[in-house]
């Protein structure tokens, strides 16, 4: 059986859950929940990021202990991904004891890692610092952010200047590396990212890389932290902490060898990191690589990321300070938790930026889905069992009928291609064709028309067999997205799940179920003046 490992970022404990965290969210459940459909051996990890001077200062306002602050906010993140439905297989949790036990082994391998020539660590050092930093990034910054006026921008945030001790990780001698690794990764058949327009973002970014990552913080001013092993005065940066849980929740790995298991690895090999794009640089595009490289990986074994981009309103990216965030759990409450993942899926495609709009989710809902798939569904059991007892006997199809057929196999195939490729909406064409098509043929077949001709009475069990074929392909290429909702249509054919295409017909002794609608149309709320 072959693996599969998907990933998504894990979510920073200083505030609920938005609409981004919900859409990366669906869409790794829906590629994870593809790939199991597949036959493949899948594990989705995702969790929440519970470490930081962020979280140590929303803790300090309210008076609270940083690790009860944190238990309440992934209290909701948890309880989201109850109501939508995320079927994860492990949770990524950073203050759960098996993670700061993997982070300080890190630290300490990379900290004994020495030249033999000078006797140094090849990749930790402690130096002092002078310079401004960020508050909002935890970060120092260097001129290169500096904006035209030569004045730090608004995205960072408070920015202070500091002089402190902290350690080091080296990271600006693997440039070149990380260079050549983009551009060999993206020739070969593993891209390192996609979708594949952010390669040359990424490569412009490392060209641009200078100076080394301060992976320390002072517990003088930060103690809501890892603590480091061979220093007790300094926490783990944060992003240092959190890029690990990839390893640390991972099925079998033991970051004391040089090398990880076999057993590790051939789950690691398939491993997609389902991000957002404001964090590919620098976290997981450079960062990640030269950390994964330190720790014996080989340029193969680099994850795969795969950048999607924001939902935004009216152009412009959703923020707290502005005030225009979407709640989800409130969406499904008001819609039900299909709409929501349904709408989420179909109306961006994969690494593009979306307006997100609630009557476009009505819309989507209310078209593809009730007057869509769900029409098709319901007149076609209706019309099976009305004018053939819910058992059509199909022996032949003709040309026309085998040909639609043929059109949804080719459609199944092109949805299995763009799942593959993590383009969900793309995949989602596929079942719109489908569905658009089928929908035409009962039109245009008029099945009330020839049941009253027994003239032909084969070919009406001809159109209604390839109907309720057809529904099949749709439900089938439904199912990752909407598992409840297409197993119910599954259930009313009285048919399986299949990707093999409809050659074989239905079975034999084959009769449908009784229609029940499953998508009811939605409304928009009225609201008051």
């Amino acid at each position: 059986m072959n693996p599969f490992f998907i990933t998504t970022a894990i979510d920073y404990t200083n505030g609920a859950p938005h609409i981004g965290h919900a859409y990366e969210k669906v869409l790794a459940d829906v590629l994870a929940r593809f790939h199991r459909q597949a036959g493949e051996e899948v594990f989705f990890l995702t969790g929440v990021d519970q470490h930081g001077q962020k979280v140590q200062q929303s803790a300090e306002r309210e008076g609270i202990a940083p690790q009860e602050y944190v238990d309440g906010i992934t209290g909701k993140f948890l309880s989201l991904w109850e109501k939508l439905g995320i079927g994860f297989d492990g949770w990524a949790a950073t203050t759960a004891e098996r993670h700061k036990a993997c982070v300080r082994a890190i630290l300490t391998r990379l900290r004994e890692d020495r030249d033999p020539a000078t006797g140094e660590s090849r990749w930790i050092y402690k130096a002092a610092r002078a310079g401004h930093y960020s508050v909002r990034q935890e970060q120092f910054l260097t001129d290169k952010e500096r904006g035209p006026d030569g004045e730090f921008g608004p995205e960072w945030g408070q920015v202070e200047y500091r002089e402190e001790e902290n350690y080091y990780f080296r990271l600006s001698a693997h440039r070149q590396w990380l260079l050549d690794l983009i551009d060999a990764r993206g020739s070969a058949g593993k891209p390192l990212v996609l979708p594949s327009f952010r390669v040359a973002e990424l490569r412009n970014a490392v060209e641009k890389l200078e100076g080394d990552l301060c992976i320390s913080r002072p517990k003088s001013r930060l103690s809501w932290g890892i603590e480091f092993p061979f220093d007790p005065g300094f926490v783990t940066y944060v992003w240092f902490d959190a890029l690990v849980n990839y390893l640390s929740f991972a099925p079998g790995y033991d970051p004391v060898p040089e090398r990880p298991s076999g057993e590790f690895l051939r789950l690691w090999s398939t491993v997609i990191h389902d991000i957002g794009k404001d964090i590919l640089i620098p976290a997981h595009g450079v960062y990640w690589p030269v950390m994964l490289k330190a720790l014996g990986f080989s340029d193969d074994e680099m994850p795969t990321l795969l950048v999607h981009g924001w939902w935004n309103i009216s152009g412009a990216k959703m923020s707290k300070s502005l005030g225009n965030t979407v709640d989800p759990s409130a969406l499904a409450d008001r819609y039900g938790a299909a709409a929501l993942r349904y709408y989420l899926m179909s109306d961006i495609a994969t690494g593009r930026d979306a307006d997100f709009s609630e009557e476009r989710l009505i819309q989507r809902h209310n078209v593809d889905l009730a007057n869509g798939l769900g029409n098709l569904v319901n007149r076609t059991l209706n019309m099976t069992l009305k004018y053939r007892g819910g058992s059509p006997v199909c022996a032949d199809l003709p040309g026309d009928l085998a040909s639609h057929l043929a059109g949804n196999t080719e459609a199944l195939s092109r949805y299995a291609a763009s799942m593959g490729e993590g383009q969900v909406q793309a995949a989602l064409e596929q079942l719109s064709d489908v569905v658009v098509r089928s929908n035409a043929l009962v039109d245009s077949s008029a099945p009330w028309k020839l049941a009253k001709d027994p003239e032909q009475a084969a070919r009406l069990d001809a159109v209604l067999a390839t109907l309720i074929l057809s529904a099949r392909a749709a439900a089938t290429m439904l199912l990752p997205v909407l598992p409840d909702a297409a197993a119910e249509i599954l259930r009313q054919l009285n048919l399986s799940a299949s990707f093999e295409g409809d050659a074989r017909g239905l079975p034999s002794g084959y009769r449908c179920g009784e229609p029940k609608p499953v998508f009811p149309r939605l409304e928009m709320p009225v609201v008051e003046a």
